[in-house]
């Protein structure tokens, strides 16, 4: 841990930096997958849900970016490149070799559920060891990510 002015006691600040390192991993993955259906969707309707695909991805960078910068402002290291990212998310891998509208709906959907199942953890155990801003920052979270949710879950993929 870095020196730091942070009043939050470094013990709290380091169960805070593990928990937002493993979800940055994940963020990271997060918007590498949407990346990966927006440039790969095909069907009647691609145009709209190119176009989802990317705002959303814009959404889990800037996330990205929200987690990183807390953990640096708390005195830690954010872990945020590819090769951690890749190790360390908890997002199941994307499926390669798919096209189809309701494929790639479906696998966002699956994503965006499990990073959202995820962050409402982490401000249970945010709160519990006592950082009540970490804590708010993944409540943030967790309303974009069940908004962006509503929007994929909205064409039609079956739950």
């Amino acid at each position: 841990m870095y020196p730091t002015r942070n009043s939050l006691p470094e013990h709290i600040r380091a169960q805070s930096n593990e928990i937002l390192n493993k979800h940055l991993a994940a963020a990271i993955d997060l918007h590498a997958q949407l990346k990966q259906a927006h440039w790969n969707v095909r069907g009647p309707a691609f145009i709209a849900i190119h176009e989802l695909f990317d705002r959303i991805s814009v959404e889990a960078e800037a996330m990205s970016d929200m987690i990183a910068e807390r953990v640096s402002g708390l005195g830690g290291t954010a872990r945020g490149t590819i090769q951690l990212a890749s190790e360390r998310s908890f997002l199941a891998p994307y499926l390669l070799g798919i096209g189809s509208e309701h494929e790639h709906l479906t696998a966002v959907a699956e994503a965006l559920a499990t990073f959202g199942t995820s962050t409402r953890s982490a401000i249970q155990e945010a709160v519990a060891f006592g950082d009540a801003d970490t804590a708010d920052l993944f409540t943030g979270m967790s309303r974009n990510i069940d908004k962006q949710l509503w929007f994929i879950e909205s064409h039609n993929v079956p739950g």
